[in-house]
């Protein structure tokens, strides 16, 4: 029956769906799994990482996490390529505001930009949705720490704690069941850890299959942010101490 209606981006069902939008959110699903958990201290982000290959040479730099300013980072579960375009006009944004009012954007309004476009490549002939979701990390300081996540559709959501990709519902039921409001920065991280390694096809975790982002307040100087993609040891000494292997371990026995 869909084959009548999914030809166009523009075509909608009788149920008013837009089949395009909904066949690029069931392609980002099956992209690896993102987490953002919103702390009193910051926001932690950590991603799946998907190795196509062990000669493959990055140089260390991550492949689903983005600084867009000095004051936002994002993570992302989809197409790569979508995300990079996104990205790339989420910084020519925030650049451009910063030029005009001599401040950083707010990051609702930096996300309600990038959304419009999303939403604009869903209600033209001859385009298509782009194939990617973001979860975003900022800090302003009207609202302090935020995160959001963004779909396909030009939908845009403030969460405490979220996911997105592989093993969404899993990941959010974790959630669900161990998130609370007064978590600190270590403690939040310490979870992203213990969500992933349920939820990730994987019977040992490291830092070849993940990808961890902060965003804080520095200590010394005071209202000055912080952004934080993670080195391979940094992620390493994460696992360890929160004793997910060992946790893990245990299980199998």
């Amino acid at each position: 029956m869909s084959r009548r209606y999914d030809s166009r981006t523009t075509i909608f069902s009788p149920e008013g769906r837009l089949y395009q939008v909904e066949y690029a959110q069931e392609a980002i699903s099956m992209a690896g799994t993102a987490i953002g958990i919103l702390s009193t201290e910051g926001v932690v982000l950590a991603c799946e990482k998907k190795v196509t290959s062990k000669l493959l040479d990055n140089d260390g730099s991550a492949e689903k996490l983005y600084v867009i300013n000095d004051n936002m980072i994002c993570a992302v579960a989809g197409m790569t390529a979508d995300a990079s375009i996104l990205v790339n006009n989420a910084r020519v944004n925030a650049q451009s505001y910063l030029k005009t009012y001599n401040e950083e954007i707010p990051c609702e309004i930096l996300i309600k930009r990038v959304c419009d476009i999303k939403q604009g490549y869903t209600q033209h002939g001859g385009l298509r949705p782009f194939g990617v979701s973001f979860l975003y990390a900022g800090y302003d300081d009207r609202y302090q720490f935020q995160l959001f996540t963004s779909n396909p559709s030009g939908n845009y959501s403030g969460w405490k704690a979220t996911s997105i990709g592989a093993n969404n519902s899993a990941a959010q039921t974790l959630l669900k069941k161990d998130y609370k409001d007064d978590l600190s920065l270590k403690e939040a991280c310490e979870l992203a850890i213990k969500v992933l390694s349920k939820t990730m096809d994987s019977s040992n975790l490291n830092s070849e299959k993940l990808e961890f982002a902060t965003l804080s307040l520095s200590k010394i100087n005071p209202g000055q942010v912080i952004h934080k993609i993670w080195k391979d040891s940094d992620i390493d000494s994460l696992i360890k101490e929160s004793g997910v292997l060992d946790d893990k371990n245990t299980d199998d026995d």
